[in-house]
């Protein structure tokens, strides 16, 4: 057993070395490639704080933002995803799904087309808005603690009814108000700057260490409140604790990006099936969600004839899966 405990463990310090890799490379090559090419030697100067001819335009105040928030947004919707994933015990409790999202799609569609507020106060208006759904969706499905089944299906209903607002709200908008509004809303890192980047890399910062101290009384709730509380974890306390952190990474990387669809909802099942059984997926899920937003933002803007934003790309890729998701849950005979 002991044996076999450190083989597992092995794998995951592996897996987190091998994803790390592939997102710094990834980066890299995001910083290096485009419509212009720079050799590595002049974007690691740019990237020190040199001032190199055309790269530190380019490279400088261009690239390296949007790839910094690609980093720090797909990380967020990661580890924010497989919290809610593995505290619920369901691969449906994502932000994507239980409502979370739509709140903050909701909030920013009216203030930009209704209120007409400004970047930064759209920003602040979605983040208020993640916070008060999530608070809603939790006290509705709260009776004598919160079951997963039930707290998805208030989330499903709540984001049907502000998908519907956002509908709504997109009707009524004058031509370029739409147009700003369905950029937000899609999930778009075009024109990306560190105004935006920094207050959800700070969020990051600060979360993410709250959420990887609770790693493990989150898995212990896997085995059910009863077995949990039995082991020493105070359950509700630690629920609170991670929704309330979870939320903020959502609510803060949705503020900066926009609602980039379905990271949050596939990085805990693709790092669950390379990382294997055992130990916290928080760290690999984080890694993964910023790989994908990496990559769908490279192939969004280059392996096409148009530029795509890169919440339609991660929009292909997580659809089909999520038809799969329930097509198998039905088959096995089990309920969401």
């Amino acid at each position: 057993m002991a044996r076999d405990r450190r083989g597992r463990a092995l794998r995951r310090r592996a897996v987190v070395l091998l994803l790390a890799a592939l997102v710094t490379a990834v980066f890299t090559v995001t910083l290096m490639a485009g419509q212009t090419y720079y050799p590595l030697d002049e974007v690691v100067r740019v990237v020190l704080g040199e001032q190199v001819p055309g790269a530190s335009f380019t490279v400088g105040r261009l690239r390296l933002p949007r790839a910094v928030l690609a980093v720090v947004a797909g990380f967020s919707f990661g580890m924010a995803g497989v919290t809610f994933q593995t505290m619920l015990r369901n691969p449906l409790a994502s932000p994507d799904v239980i409502g979370i999202s739509s709140g903050a799609s909701a909030a920013a569609a009216m203030a930009i087309v209704t209120l007409s507020l400004g970047e930064t106060q759209v920003s602040i208006v979605a983040i208020t808005a993640a916070l008060a759904v999530a608070l809603l969706v939790y006290t509705l499905a709260f009776k004598d603690g919160v079951v997963g089944t039930r707290l998805i299906l208030i989330g499903i209903s709540i984001a049907a009814m502000l998908d519907s607002v956002v509908a709504y709200v997109l009707s009524q908008a004058a031509e370029w108000d739409l147009q700003e509004a369905m950029r937000w809303l899609t999930g778009s890192l075009n024109g990306t700057t560190w105004h935006q980047t920094a207050p959800a890399a700070v969020a990051l910062a600060v979360l993410c260490p709250v959420l990887l101290s609770q790693a493990r009384n989150l898995s212990a709730l896997q085995l059910g409140d009863d077995t949990a509380s039995a082991l020493g974890v105070r359950v509700e306390r630690t629920r609170v604790t991670v929704i309330v952190a979870a939320v903020g990474l959502i609510a803060f990387a949705t503020a900066a990006s926009g609602p980039i669809s379905f990271v949050a909802f596939l990085s805990g099942p693709i790092a669950a099936r390379i990382a294997g059984p055992g130990g916290s997926l928080l760290v690999p899920a984080g890694l993964v969600g910023s790989l994908l937003v990496l990559v769908a933002d490279f192939t969004g803007q280059f392996a096409f004839d148009a530029r795509f934003p890169v919440g339609v790309i991660t929009g292909v890729l997580g659809a089909p899966y999520l038809v799969y998701l329930i097509i198998r849950t039905n088959r096995a005979g089990s309920s969401l």
